[in-house]
């Protein structure tokens, strides 16, 4: 899986009708209408995201691995 940073991740978010609703440091919190979850996506410069978080944040977005 190809490793993407946290600003790559929040485009994708943003492009799939994300919404940013606040900024807590460097987390930026994106929520849906209609949707329950939120998507908290860390933000640290042009760091990558650990696969873990970044597996999570595809599932609720939806992302596949040919988007990144």
């Amino acid at each position: 899986m190809k490793a993407v940073t946290g600003k790559r991740m929040a485009a994708l978010a943003e492009q799939k009708g994300w919404i940013l609703s606040r900024i807590n440091g460097s987390h930026h919190v994106y929520t849906k209408p209609g949707r329950i979850e939120r998507v908290v996506i860390p933000i640290h410069g042009n760091r990558m995201l650990k696969i873990g978080l970044q597996r999570a944040v595809m599932k609720i977005i939806p992302v596949t691995e040919g988007e990144l």
